[in-house]
Formats: structure tokens, C-alpha cells, sequence
């Protein structure tokens, strides 16, 4: 079993979830459901296109001046 990251983001009324590790994307109406929708997505992914090698992505912050 692998662990991956899931980056989730609102557009309109439904959320969007993102694994950078893979490239992998979905969506669902809660995040729990955009979570799961997107572990499927990536399941069905990698059973075509396996890793090669496993990375884990750098998360950060930063910031940028507020123009008004």
C-alpha cells in the first residue's frame, strides 16, 4: 500500500481533488466524496501507468502583497 497526497479545492458548488504525485484529479459534491473519487481514479491510473519511483511532494506556503 502507498500513501499519496490529495490537494482539494472548491470550484462553484463542487470540490476538486488533485494528487501531484500521480497527476490524478476528480470531484464531489463533499471532500470526503472528491477524496474517494479521486483514490479510485488513481487506483485505475496506476494499474495502467505503475510508478516507477515514489515521490513525495514539498508542501509549502508563501505570500503575496495584497493590491488594492
Amino acid at each position: 500500500m502507498s500513501t499519496f497526497t490529495a490537494v482539494v479545492h472548491k470550484e462553484d458548488d463542487l470540490y476538486v481533488a488533485e494528487c501531484p504525485e500521480v497527476g490524478t484529479a476528480s470531484q464531489g459534491e463533499t471532500i470526503e466524496v472528491a477524496v474517494r473519487n479521486l483514490q479510485e481514479a488513481t487506483e485505475l491510473y496506476l494499474e495502467e501507468f505503475p510508478l516507477k519511483q515514489a515521490y513525495r511532494p514539498i508542501l509549502t506556503t508563501f505570500e503575496v502583497p495584497a493590491h488594492a
